[in-house]
């Protein structure tokens, strides 16, 4: 007698319900904004909040797909920024009270009267490694986040739903920002490759059994994408009057304009407030106004589109929502956001629940498709 195995089980796919990814806009509205919130402080707690909230949501919402297994390499390139921040603030200090406390005496190199006002090296304050140590995590936060985005977001979905009058732009885009991973990806292949051939070498000995193919495998994919995209009309002209162009043309400049002026309002806190608020409506307004005239002559399908549904908005929102709270956090409770040094960094719960929001993708955004579902999607 034989005995009859059950097969493996599998996920219940809900009547009406197919799995999906999530829209590739909602993910960079989350990671802008909580890379905004980012550059609000300087509290370096709230900051390694951001990058744990932000691993995290990568690791439970990601799929297999190339430009989704880069996250960690942005993590490396965090980590270098840290170091090579404190590394020129010790090397080019002078920016210390004489009552600081020192951690290092090193000789101080002579600069010509033309460098006055710059030091080399010279004693290492506790105050300067702070500083820089906190200017790193900001901008490691920053870098970070956009990786966060590039991990998540289907770059081939973002094109599609890039509007039509940044279609051409929007591949430009595209191209740019998958670079990345499309990188770490080779570099992963070159990797196996070489550990199947039985090569186990490693340091600098190994570098050009890896840079050379890595850089064979990038320009063959960028020769493939250039041809592919010629093919399909990239760059054409579109058909427009002069009429429709100067219309076009003035209405993106006065909305370049109130964006512009809005922008300035709003990080200004001197600024008068008609300069920021009602600018950044009126800007916004008038670009969405230039947009949709210049999609007109651009005659383009979408196949299965990406629809905004309730996950995509919670997603968007609840980054949007970290950079709100963190600016509103940055002048009721200064000595949180931005703390002295010396001293034990601050903490508040408000801060904590306003960083802790960007965590809720975790619960709302649904399972990634594979690499093989992808495959069959975009066919």
């Amino acid at each position: 007698m034989t005995a009859v195995v059950d097969p493996a089980p599998t996920r219940p796919v809900v009547a009406g319900r197919p799995r999906r990814e999530l829209h590739p806009g909602a993910w960079w509205l989350w990671a802008l904004g909580l890379a905004a919130g980012a550059s609000f402080t300087l509290n370096p707690f709230l900051l390694l909040l951001m990058v744990a909230v932000a691993a995290l949501v990568v690791a439970a919402c990601r799929g297999d797909a190339p430009w989704a297994l880069s996250f960690r390499y942005y993590l490396y390139f965090g980590l270098l920024i840290v170091v090579m921040r404190v590394v020129f603030r010790v090397l080019l200090g002078g920016g210390s009270a004489p009552d600081d406390p020192v951690l290092l005496h090193l000789p101080e190199i002579p600069l010509p009267e033309v460098a006055r006002g710059v030091q080399l090296l010279g004693d290492v304050t506790l105050n300067e490694v702070l500083v820089g140590l906190y200017d790193g995590m900001r901008l490691a936060a920053l870098v970070i986040c956009i990786g966060a985005a590039n991990s998540l977001a289907n770059p081939k979905r973002l094109l599609a739903s890039a509007p039509p009058a940044l279609y051409e732009v929007g591949a430009a885009l595209v191209v740019a920002v998958s670079v990345f991973p499309q990188l770490a990806e080779s570099v992963r292949r070159v990797n196996r490759a070489r550990k199947l051939r039985g090569d186990a070498s490693r340091g600098t000995g190994a570098m050009h059994r890896i840079v050379i193919p890595v850089l064979e495998d990038a320009l063959d994919r960028s020769m493939t994408l250039a041809a592919g995209m010629d093919a399909r009309g990239y760059g054409r002209s579109g058909t427009a009057s002069p009429r429709d162009r100067f219309v076009t043309g003035v209405l993106m400049l006065v909305g370049l304009f109130g964006l512009s002026v809005g922008t300035y309002g709003y990080l200004d806190g001197t600024a008068p407030r008609i300069l920021s608020y009602p600018m950044l409506g009126l800007g916004l307004v008038f670009a969405v106004l230039a947009l949709r005239s210049a999609g007109r002559r651009v005659q383009r399908t979408r196949y299965r589109p990406v629809r905004w549904r309730a996950a995509e908005y919670l997603t968007a929102g609840s980054g949007l929502a970290v950079a709100v709270g963190l600016k509103v956090l940055s002048t009721e409770q200064v000595a949180v956001i931005y703390p002295d040094v010396p001293g034990w960094p601050p903490l508040s719960v408000l801060s904590l629940v306003v960083v802790a929001v960007a965590i809720l993708p975790v619960f709302v955004a649904p399972q990634a498709p594979s690499a093989h579902d992808q495959v069959g999607e975009d066919a």
